[in-house]
């Protein structure tokens, strides 16, 4: 072979080196894509990654649990001279525990319990002790609904203004110093006109508005006939219905309110329609639509004082679906069939009811009335030492009512039957629509 040349020589050096160099640049390439295999690939056996195998895929996200919450409501706690009479020790005091005790399970194990206050605490500095027509009660009385689990208390009703602006203000002292809540009347304007309860992280807006006497020409509310002074007409929740366009702006304006404090469902407490009268009246239906139609969710009735129908009612566009219950009767009263006779014979006004619903938040946000019922309640007056007591027993279930309260079985089946009589249809109707179990069936079953 030829010599080769130096020339030759050091090409032939360059063309090694050069390929010396190539052979370590792949080498780098393929060590780099294995280590970033290696780093972003993970240990995938079953070759790709597809974020379901392999020791080091993220984990599913645990899903969010259903949230409920369930309200329970009474109608009008009422209390008569009889009653504190009956209630009075013999220290001079007043003990009412008598008149919640059976209801008290029912209330406690409720996320919230809601009693309409059907009077006021007004305190010996508005006089002696009094019943109807202007009622100034024990404040014992107070701590009985505190004890009972009684935790929000509905103050606008026609009885709101009976011991004047001082007993008014009196009595939302007398009740929030027990940690009772209250809606429907305020101390001054910078408290707000509802309330919006966080129950298990879902949010319920409430108000309760009564129904003024005030006719459309007066300009000062009148409540039960008195007339408010001017400092006390604007703390007062009302409605006159010969300006009811006022009120329709007013609720508006309170709805929208709510739903800016983040309400999910809203739920308006009316005293309103006829005493003694077992039928919602034009105005109540009038207003009831209205209110479906602003967005309302629920509408709980009292005055009364007996039990009237409940509704489902639909908004005109189709947007809200709406629960009306007409009147919740009393609670508690000495409305006693002897002494109604005129009024209510049957003994109407010594029947109640209690509603308990109950709402579901699911994951996204929605929340839903999942559950509603109605039980029937009724008053009974007994004595105890020459003096007379009241207590209100529940009918959740009849048959079993009646084998708890033996001596006063029948009783309880005649209240039970005027209930059933009057709002059996409407509520079979309203858990059907909500897909609830049917708890109270209509009439005719």
């Amino acid at each position: 072979m030829a010599k080769r040349t130096k020339r030759q020589q050091a090409i032939l050096k360059r063309r090694i080196f050069l390929s010396f160099c190539s052979v370590v640049l792949i080498a780098a390439i393929l060590a780099l894509s294995f280590v970033g295999c290696s780093i972003f690939g993970g240990n995938n056996t079953n070759g790709g990654n597809n974020g379901t195998g392999g020791n080091n895929s993220t984990p599913k996200p645990e899903p969010i649990p259903d949230k409920f919450a369930t309200v329970v409501s009474i109608g009008d706690i009422m209390c008569h001279s009889t009653q504190y009479n009956g209630a009075k020790t013999a220290d001079g005091g007043y003990d009412f525990s008598h008149f919640f005790k059976e209801l008290s399970p029912y209330f406690k194990s409720a996320d919230l319990a809601v009693g309409n206050l059907e009077l006021t605490f007004g305190g010996t500095e508005s006089g002696a002790w009094r019943g109807f027509p202007t009622f100034n009660t024990p404040d014992q009385l107070a701590n009985a609904i505190s004890d009972s689990g009684i935790g929000l208390l509905m103050t606008a009703n026609n009885h709101t203004y009976d011991t004047g602006f001082f007993g008014m203000k009196r009595t939302l002292d007398v009740v929030r110093n027990l940690g009772i809540e209250t809606n429907g009347s305020r101390k001054d304007e910078t408290e707000a006109k509802y309330i919006v309860k966080d129950l298990n992280s879902i949010k319920v807006g409430m108000v309760s508005f009564t129904y003024e006497t005030t006719s459309a020409t007066q300009t000062n509310k009148y409540l039960n006939g008195l007339r408010l002074s001017a400092e006390a007409g604007p703390l007062v929740n009302s409605f006159c219905y010969g300006k009811i366009d006022q009120f329709y702006t007013e609720a508006q304006e309170i709805i929208n309110a709510m739903k800016n404090d983040g309400a999910e469902y809203i739920t308006f407490y009316m005293h309103w329609g006829n005493e003694y009268q077992r039928t919602q009246n034009t105005w109540q239906k009038t207003l009831a639509q209205k209110l479906s139609n602003m967005g309302v969710n629920m509408i709980i009735g009292g005055h009364p004082h007996v039990v009237q129908p409940i509704e489902y009612i639909y908004s005109e566009d189709g947007q809200t679906e709406t629960v009306c219950v007409y009147s919740l009767g009393n609670a508690v009263s000495n409305q006693r069939r002897s002494l109604m006779q005129t009024n209510a014979p049957k003994g109407h006004t010594e029947d109640g009811l209690m509603v308990k619903y109950t709402l579901k938040k699911t994951a996204d946000g929605t929340v839903t009335l999942v559950d509603f019922e109605a039980i029937p309640t009724w008053v009974d007056r007994y004595l105890v030492g020459g003096k007379y007591k009241y207590t209100i027993y529940p009918m959740e279930n009849l048959e079993q009512a009646k084998a708890k309260y033996p001596n006063i079985a029948s009783k309880l089946n005649e209240s039970y039957l005027r209930t059933k009589e009057i709002m059996g249809k409407g509520l079979t109707e309203a858990q059907e629509k909500i897909g609830c179990e049917v708890t109270f069936p209509s009439p005719s079953e």
